[in-house]
């Protein structure tokens, strides 16, 4: 695990010289270690903040660890960049990658549970209103469209309302991908305008699973 920290992190501060990215020397943490603790969140305590921050502490891989409060501030304002990282590294991928193979799916992200959507403050529209197929149950939040490498590695990625289908999802996604590229969907995704526009502009293959 520590060398997979290191590694995370001298990647996004190479990420961030090379864009030429400034920051106020004035901060006690850089947004490298910043970026770094809450992909480590992701990974490996759950999403939760506060456990890494306590980790990368601990084991004073970041001693000068900012407050609870303070560091989710730090991370809101980081949020633009960290979009514009994600992608830049995506076509990276795409430009190296032999392979022209993608897989396509959604999943969901509740906000909060169904009986609870009038003390929602995040997010307040009907459209967040969704339904999961699988599980035969509605959900209040968004709906993630995310397209990865035949092996799995995410590459692009858009956020939609959950009640968005995946049709409307998949028109939102860039698809900058090279001619020639294959994009494996199931049924959902269903479309032959689509799937004729995609062919004509971009030679892109949609290979949906027929129903």
């Amino acid at each position: 695990m520590l060398n997979e920290i290191v590694t995370i992190y001298s990647v996004i501060d190479d990420l961030l010289k090379a864009i030429g990215h400034k920051e106020d020397i004035r901060c006690q943490m850089s947004d490298a270690e910043i970026i770094t603790t809450a992909i480590i969140a992701a990974m490996y305590f759950g999403s939760n903040h506060s456990q890494a921050c306590s980790y990368m502490k601990d084991h004073k891989l970041m001693p000068r660890m900012l407050e609870k409060s303070r560091f989710n501030r730090r991370l809101h304002h980081l949020a633009m960049l960290v979009n514009d990282l994600f992608h830049q590294v995506g076509m990276a991928l795409k430009e190296i990658s032999e392979n022209t193979e993608y897989l396509l799916d959604s999943f969901p992200v509740p906000i909060c549970d169904k009986i609870r959507i009038f003390n929602a403050h995040l997010i307040k529209s009907p459209e967040y209103r969704g339904y999961i197929a699988s599980k035969k149950r509605y959900f209040y939040g968004v709906r993630v469209q995310l397209l990865t490498t035949k092996t799995g590695i995410p590459v692009e990625f858009v956020f939609m309302p959950a009640s968005a289908t995946d049709i409307r999802g998949l028109s939102a996604l860039p698809l900058n991908l090279l001619p020639g590229s294959q994009v494996y969907a199931d049924c959902a995704y269903l479309d032959y305008t689509v799937e004729d526009d995609l062919i004509e502009t971009s030679q892109i293959s949609m290979q949906v699973m027929r129903s």
